[in-house]
């Protein structure tokens, strides 16, 4: 038996050993951010095993005021129940800019922190909608190449800001979850992110079909910065979190603190109430409060599809029609959700540690039309078609 321990530890430290001198050295840091904490992919409170840049709250800052029917509605059990099968952590639906409702799970609360996962893609689409509106970037229309000289493949000189937003860029990546050895996971872990992005090479003609690609949105980020001379969360907080009154900061995981460079296509993490935000800006067309945030032609293009092979997808945002409802939404890994019903002025927030299922030839999972549904239901919408 000892003879037996001895074989396999020293087979353990050779594995590390090969790991720790090759290019998957970062299996390392997932093996003991992740693995060793009871989790087989990215999770809700993760951020507290990385670096991270802060957001910074607004001074002064806005609460969405309460409903007159806040605090008299309740979910049914059956909605209930499947909150709990998807271990939910917080549940929100405001209406008309007013909370209607909100219920959080035990040891979450309304400043909770959480992983937005790729819900963020959508803040860094209208990013660049700033920038574009600030004339850092001349439009979605200019080459990415001007900001990123390095960038390689056949198509570098072609690809455009509007394309990485689009999700049509070309990019070699393979967008894998749970493959330790994918480029996906070693955007989560490595610790020189942007050299890994300047690696994969643009290989197939941009602007030509939908293709969900978190390296995208991680080449956008890298743009803005470029182009606006400022690191992404300094960005993010100036003309967007302390705009909208945000009430907590928010942190935004990095490669690592030597690098500062922000994983752009993820993890940003702040409050469900605080998500929402967004929800509004874009159901009000870039206004807030009264101040023109976002233009709001940029706002309508990111709203809309733009490839016949991805009509569920527009700059940053995802897009659904249900029950005769149009709807658009920030989406993130385990079913972080930012859905917005624009013609009732309704905004459904939910964040949690699981999805629901697949749904055959459809992009969604059957979580979002419960977490609709329950939202309609309790506000007595009932289906227009």
């Amino acid at each position: 038996m000892k003879k037996s321990l001895q074989i396999t530890g020293l087979v353990l430290a050779l594995i590390f050993a090969s790991l720790y001198l090759t290019d998957y050295k970062y299996i390392l840091k997932g093996i003991g951010n992740t693995y060793l904490r009871g989790h087989t992919t990215a999770f809700l409170t993760d951020y507290k095993y990385f670096d991270n840049d802060t957001v910074f709250a607004a001074q002064q800052a806005q609460a969405w005021p309460k409903h007159i029917k806040y605090g008299s509605l309740q979910l049914p059990e059956t909605v209930q129940d499947y909150h709990k099968k998807t271990q939910t952590v917080a549940y929100a639906i405001i209406q008309n800019d007013s909370l209607i409702y909100e219920q959080y799970a035990k040891d979450f609360g309304p400043t909770s922190k959480t992983n937005s996962f790729s819900m963020v893609k959508s803040m860094v689409s209208a990013m660049l909608g700033k920038a574009i509106m600030e004339g850092a970037i001349s439009g979605l229309d200019q080459k990415a190449i001007d900001f990123l000289p390095e960038l390689q493949g056949p198509y570098a000189n072609t690809l455009t800001v509007g394309d990485l937003a689009a999700m049509a860029s070309g990019l070699q990546w393979s967008e894998k979850y749970y493959s330790p050895f994918s480029v996906t996971a070693a955007s989560y872990y490595i610790e020189d992110l942007g050299k890994l992005l300047l690696k994969q090479p643009i290989i197939e003609q941009p602007n030509n079909a939908f293709k969900y690609l978190s390296g995208s949105t991680q080449l956008l980020g890298m743009a803005i910065e470029k182009a606006t001379g400022e690191k992404l969360a300094d960005y993010l907080s100036s003309r967007f979190w302390q705009p909208m009154g945000t009430q907590e900061d928010a942190i935004w995981q990095m490669d690592s603190a030597e690098k500062g460079l922000v994983k752009a296509y993820c993890c940003l993490a702040t409050n469900a109430l605080d998500f929402a935000r967004f929800g509004k800006l874009y159901k009000d067309y870039g206004m807030w409060n009264g101040t023109r945030i976002l233009d709001s032609t940029f706002v309508a293009q990111s709203l809309q599809p733009k490839y016949d092979n991805g009509p569920e997808y527009g700059y940053g945002w995802w897009l659904e029609n249900y029950k005769g409802f149009r709807s658009f939404m920030m989406r993130g890994h385990l079913g972080q959700y930012v859905i917005v019903l624009p013609e009732i002025d309704v905004i459904i927030v939910r964040l949690g540690h699981l999805k629901g299922d697949a749904i055959a030839n459809n992009p969604f999972t059957e979580d979002i039309y419960v977490y609709m549904d329950a939202a309609l239901d309790l506000l007595g919408y009932a289906a227009k078609n």
